[in-house]
């Protein structure tokens, strides 16, 4: 089973113009060691620049989240604002429409330069973009799984460096495996909780849903403990199978369907009953997604509804940015069968 670490994102609202700059400097440090040669490095800056300038001369709110996936040598840079969106993005997306005197040439540009690169606009609410830089011109998914599509924002509480929540995932042709943990509190501490639990996942990450949940339980008794939900998705029957405890909010959404995973009472480390499965089906083109309760759990599936079709990413930032807290850490995973 293929397994990956979910990465954390680092926020940079974007206020002057020597937020960008911080911005376009802390990318730059995370791909150092990925021996890129100055082309790549020059889209990935020319991207950052482009869509920060953008959030500063014409958005509320604006702000770049920024996660340097090690696992893929990728850079993948979120744009959030909170208005006033976009009244005709076909024409903002032209090449050569350029959001002001940058040194890129517009969202177009930034289509062109990234790998990968999604975006959603509505007026008044606003716009939430994705960009994915990676060495070489290639576009498409960096060795995509066939199975699935997956996005995910995680991010810590507001003046924390270190992201008390966590998340990871595992898949082969058959099966998905997810987890998504949310250490109590927040800091240094409730990330060592929430890295030991993902660990004690990643290292087998295929065994059932309720041994993981307490071997996790035993794993975490030498921390302040944690929530935590483990589910897994039989592919060829569309069946989602799920055990958690605490607060870790989950649905399924489609454009007609709208189901809540009620998971059970506790904290893993501390104290749970006996771990309990639950199930549910997938229907047609529903999302399955899961957050950390760094979000109001009572938001309406119309919030998405409308962005079924849209890279999991974009999904996961429409929620955190119309539901978060902001007081926590954050953590929404997004999960869309491809079969």
């Amino acid at each position: 089973m293929e397994v990956i670490r979910g990465w954390t994102h680092t926020a940079f609202p974007i206020e002057d113009d020597s937020r960008i700059g911080e911005a376009r400097r802390f990318a730059a440090r995370a791909v150092e060691s990925w021996q890129w040669n100055a082309d790549d490095a020059g889209r990935l800056a020319l991207v950052i620049t482009e869509l920060g300038t953008n959030l500063l001369r014409h958005a509320v709110q604006g702000r770049l989240l920024i996660a340097a996936r090690a696992d893929v040598a990728e850079v993948e840079i979120l744009s959030i604002d909170e208005g006033p969106g976009m009244d005709d993005l076909s024409t903002c997306m032209q090449d050569g429409h350029s959001s002001g005197s940058t040194a890129g040439i517009g969202m177009g540009a930034v289509k062109r330069l990234a790998n990968e690169f999604d975006i959603h606009t509505a007026v008044p609410a606003g716009t939430v973009s994705v960009a994915r830089v990676r060495a070489g011109r290639e576009t498409g998914s960096a060795a995509p799984p066939a199975v699935m599509r997956l996005g995910a924002v995680c991010l810590p509480a507001p003046g924390e460096i270190e992201c008390g929540d966590a998340w990871a995932a595992g898949w082969d042709d058959a099966r998905i495996a997810l987890t998504i943990v949310d250490g109590l509190g927040h800091g240094p501490e409730a990330a060592k909780a929430s890295s030991a639990a993902v660990d004690i996942f990643t290292a087998a990450p295929g065994a059932g849903i309720q041994d993981i949940v307490q071997r996790t339980h035993v794993g975490l008794q030498a921390t302040r403990g944690a929530a935590l939900c483990v589910a897994t998705v039989d592919i060829a029957t569309r069946k989602l199978s799920y055990v958690g405890a605490g607060n870790i909010v989950g649905r399924i959404v489609s454009g007609v369907f709208d189901k809540s995973l009620v998971t059970q009472h506790g904290t893993a480390g501390a104290q749970i009953r006996k771990p309990e499965g639950a199930e549910a089906d997938i229907p047609e083109h529903a999302l399955v997604i899961f957050h950390s309760d760094g979000l109001a759990a009572r938001w309406k599936p119309e919030t998405i509804q409308p962005l079924l079709r849209r890279d999991p990413a974009i999904i996961a930032a429409v929620l955190l940015r119309d539901h978060s807290r902001l007081r926590d850490d954050a953590t929404v995973v997004v999960l869309r069968l491809n079969a």
